[in-house]
């Protein structure tokens, strides 16, 4: 503790030379956190989006074939362009896994109405095991039954963002929305806020109209225009969501629903399996990476700081080599001398490292709230980067310390 008080009462002589040299190890310090706390975040982000796609899940897309994308400005606008997946094909797919969820999933883009609010948003018609094998949650009111899928019933569930749109100032149960120019659906229930991508066509989960598949088909067909390419197309199921009773047999699904499907697609080429569980182990695999990239980076700040103090303390030495030959001449010992110069070094990089950390947690802080950006600060990540900055202050002590430790008494009292 003598050490300690000494070691201050030095530094103390020279405030802006200690501080300035703090200041090198304190912004280290804040931007390791800082840095890591932001990619974090982000990963952390994308992730959860993983998650809550079902990690025993896989997703099989219909897509548009290249080919077509790109000569479908020169093709006729009355012909009917054909892809993606089947109802005979889901069929297939929940015979082949008896064991499995099967979800059928049709989009269709229309111009939503109720009285003068108006939106232009996607009506997506799906079956009952939608909410669960989507992991939606249902904020009030009913989700989609299969007595709605028997009777054909012009029933609808809102996502959250467009029940806001269109009923900002009432409560939308009960009430009617108009789909396209004559199709009324009731509204029975209003989802939870999801803030997750529905699908690849830009709108949001919360942004989407869920109605019964039957309605769906009754109402609006399997022919449709694109309003894009003013093409007509013909796509009975843009989406068939599978859930595995466990995510072991994911991986294994995958391939085998590849290899049943690829002969019938193959010349087109239009659909497309997505596995949340390959993307989550990618997305983590990356996560480590990027960490350590940043780490790195921010590191260098540290190192800067470092240097910052073996500089400081050879100065140190030098202004004070009297003071050394004179305490060696009453009987210090090279390790006292060593002790005293290692503590004043490790006191600056405590300090920095210190009020560099309460500053790491605030940064994070002050960018969720300037720029909405997820942050996420983690404790080894506090107890990493002050870790560093104390083995930085006592590793770039450490020649400084031996240079005063080994100076020959004799000529350290005749320095002027």
């Amino acid at each position: 503790m003598r050490m300690v008080t000494l070691g201050l009462k030095s530094l103390m002589l020279h405030k802006l030379r200690s501080s300035l040299t703090t200041a090198g190890i304190l912004f280290g310090v804040a931007s390791v956190i800082a840095m890591l706390a932001v990619g974090e975040g982000a990963s952390q982000e994308t992730l959860d989006q993983y998650r809550a796609m079902g990690v025993s899940n896989v997703l099989i897309r219909s897509t548009k074939p290249e080919e077509t994308q790109q000569t479908s400005s020169t093709s006729s606008s009355w012909s009917i362009l054909g892809y993606g997946m089947t109802y005979a094909e889901a069929d297939r797919i929940q015979n082949l896994l008896p064991q499995a969820t099967v979800v059928r999933v049709r989009e269709f883009q229309r111009g939503l109405m109720h009285g003068e609010n108006w939106a232009s948003k996607m009506i997506v018609g799906t079956e009952v095991a939608f909410l669960d094998v989507a992991n939606l949650r249902i904020k009030e009111g009913r989700w989609l039954t299969e007595l709605d899928q028997q009777h054909q019933a012009n029933v609808c569930v809102l996502g959250a963002s467009i029940a806001k749109a269109l009923f900002p100032l009432e409560n939308p149960l009960g009430q009617t929305v108009l789909a396209g120019v004559e199709d009324r659906f009731e509204v029975v229930g209003v989802l939870d806020t999801q803030g997750r991508a529905a699908s690849p066509n830009g709108f949001t989960l919360d942004e989407c109209v869920y109605v019964p598949m039957s309605s769906s088909r009754r109402r609006f067909g399997d022919v449709v225009r694109n309003p894009s390419t003013n093409r007509w197309e013909s796509v009975e199921l843009h989406e068939v969501k599978v859930k595995l009773p466990s995510s072991d047999q994911v991986e294994d699904a995958a391939a085998v629903l590849r290899f049943m499907l690829q002969p019938a697609h193959a010349t087109k080429g239009d659909f497309e399996i997505t596995v949340p569980l390959e993307l989550l182990r990618q997305e983590e695999k990356q996560r480590r990476m990027f960490n350590l990239v940043l780490a790195v980076i921010a590191s260098i700040s540290l190192l800067v700081g470092g240097i910052g103090i073996m500089n400081v303390m050879l100065a140190t030495v030098t202004e004070r080599t009297r003071e050394i030959g004179i305490r060696r001449a009453l009987g210090a010992k090279k390790k006292h001398i060593v002790q005293q110069f290692l503590v004043e070094a490790g006191v600056l990089s405590a300090l920095g490292g210190v009020v560099g950390v309460g500053l790491g947690l605030i940064v994070p802080e002050a960018i969720t709230y300037w720029f909405g950006q997820k942050t996420s600060v983690m404790a080894t990540h506090v107890i990493l980067a002050f870790g560093i900055s104390a083995a930085v202050g006592v590793v770039f002590g450490l020649y400084p310390a031996w240079r005063a430790a080994n100076m020959d008494p004799v000529e350290a009292l005749r320095h002027e």
